[in-house]
């Protein structure tokens, strides 16, 4: 089985670009489709899918185009940002949190009728 970590701060940005490219066609022959299907679907011409499986730079738009219409939108979940709690957040919530039960007492005191 053939290595999948790729070091990607090594390579040149046409590389990447080839890399990209590559992708795009093999999932588009999975698909069983032409670049034509795909570039219909996707609103772009043609030309512009050749181009982007060639390793040639192509919009940022067309590439998300082309994504969605490969529904292949899920790869840019890496570029999704999560909120982070600080260490002294996370802190100052457990410190909240509830650390025993109240006595019996205390609740048929809460539970008791007003009437």
């Amino acid at each position: 089985m053939a290595s999948t970590n790729i070091n990607w701060l090594s390579m040149t940005d046409k590389s990447i670009v080839g890399i990209i490219g590559n992708y795009i066609r093999h999932h588009r022959l999975i698909q069983n489709k032409t670049q034509a299907n795909i570039a219909e679907v996707a609103g772009i011409n043609r030309w512009t899918m050749s181009k982007i499986e060639n390793g040639e730079l192509i919009s940022l738009t067309s590439l998300v185009q082309i994504l969605r219409a490969l529904n292949l939108l899920d790869v840019l979940e890496v570029f999704k940002i999560q909120s982070q709690l600080s260490p002294l957040e996370l802190a100052r919530l457990e410190k909240l949190k509830r650390q025993r039960a109240s006595t019996s007492n205390e609740i048929n005191k809460q539970n008791k009728s007003k009437w």
